[in-house]
């Protein structure tokens, strides 16, 4: 059972601020379990009872996932004083302390996960887990037989350790230009662009496409967001 107050109940779903939803509590604008209540600070169990406002049944979600496809140009942050944030990409996105998991460069594209569920973010991010991220990169340069083999077994970038190993996916090739896709299990900082430079290439242009069993939606435009569905949040929490 898990209980509190109608008012923060319905504030917390955005039905609006706190002051907004009392007073439509004591206009008798809601109703929970079919009964008329009039008092904002009405005990409520979000998991069993029927919480009904203005006619529309509310129901009680903490927790919110949302997959962006993150275009160019803006930051990793919940909010930056000199740049648009991937937040503003998300105006009406309901739930609350909505923060992105990870970070991609400014000019990386691709799949971001946006939630309020710190101990999914933290078990996604920890070094421990060995979360797979995928890439998709075009380099400037030649990648050599050896160097594929560098990337796979794990790279020196200036860093205490080497890389760990990477699996390495070699899409085209010509004599000063290739794409690739990197599978990587860490989240270093800037870390293909650094795995790159290290075999002697430069990134052109970046996008992730996977983390975890969490895929980039092919349908979702630049810029756009959706929720996830319930089996892209479990296969999220089951690996």
């Amino acid at each position: 059972m898990n209980r509190m107050r109608l008012d923060k109940f319905l504030s917390d779903m955005q039905i609006g601020t706190r002051s907004t939803v009392k007073d439509l509590i004591k206009k008798g604008q809601v109703s929970v379990n079919d009964t008329l209540v009039k008092n904002p600070g009405f005990q409520v169990d979000t998991e069993q009872d029927l919480v009904t406002c203005m006619g529309n049944p509310i129901t009680y979600q903490r927790l919110y996932y949302y997959m962006l496809h993150k275009p160019g140009g803006v930051v990793t942050a919940t909010r930056d004083h000199h740049a648009s944030t991937v937040m503003a990409l998300l105006p009406d996105a309901s739930g609350k302390h909505l923060a992105p998991v990870g970070r991609l460069d400014k000019d990386t594209e691709g799949l971001l996960l946006i939630t309020n569920d710190g101990e999914l973010a933290h078990n996604l991010l920890s070094p421990n887990r060995h979360v797979e991220k995928t890439y998709y990169a075009e380099c400037r340069g030649t990648l050599t037989a050896d160097a594929v083999t560098l990337l796979e077994n794990g790279v020196e970038i200036g860093d205490e350790t080497p890389t760990r190993p990477a699996k390495v996916n070699v899409l085209t090739q010509s004599a000063d230009f290739y794409a690739m896709e990197l599978t990587i299990t860490e989240g270093r900082y800037h870390q293909v662009k650094r795995m790159v430079q290290a075999v002697g290439g430069s990134v052109t242009y970046l996008k992730r496409l996977s983390m975890g069993t969490l895929s980039l939606d092919e349908n979702l435009p630049k810029g756009s967001y959706r929720a996830l569905t319930e089996q892209e949040i479990a296969g999220l929490k089951t690996r």
